[in-house]
């Protein structure tokens, strides 16, 4: 179960990121509640990760890691942010990075 409340925690915060980006620096208030809503819901989530027995460096570091990639994932899609071989591997060595706090 602490896979799915991290997932949808994940989600969440990645969803929250993208109407932050959408907001054009708070100028389009209409998606501040995407981001007010998003985050709240997805620290939400994470505590309940927490609370099914999730370990905290494991739950975070996939948070991070996950939110990371599809941020710029979609970020690329969206807006046409750059995703360069610099930033592939970087996103590339953040998941081997946690992969390696997840095997203790």
């Amino acid at each position: 179960m602490s896979l799915l409340w991290l997932a949808l925690s994940i989600l969440s915060e990645v969803a929250a990121t993208l109407s932050l980006r959408a907001s054009d620096g708070f100028r389009k208030k209409l998606w501040l509640i995407p981001v007010v809503i998003g985050y709240g819901l997805a620290f939400t989530l994470l505590g309940f990760a927490l609370a099914a027995g999730m370990p905290v460096p494991v739950a975070y570091g996939i948070w991070t890691a996950v939110g990371i990639a599809l941020i710029a994932v979609f970020a690329r899609v969206v807006w046409k942010d750059p995703l360069t071989k610099r930033m592939l591997l970087g996103i590339v060595l953040i998941i081997v990075g946690v992969v390696l706090v997840e095997m203790g």
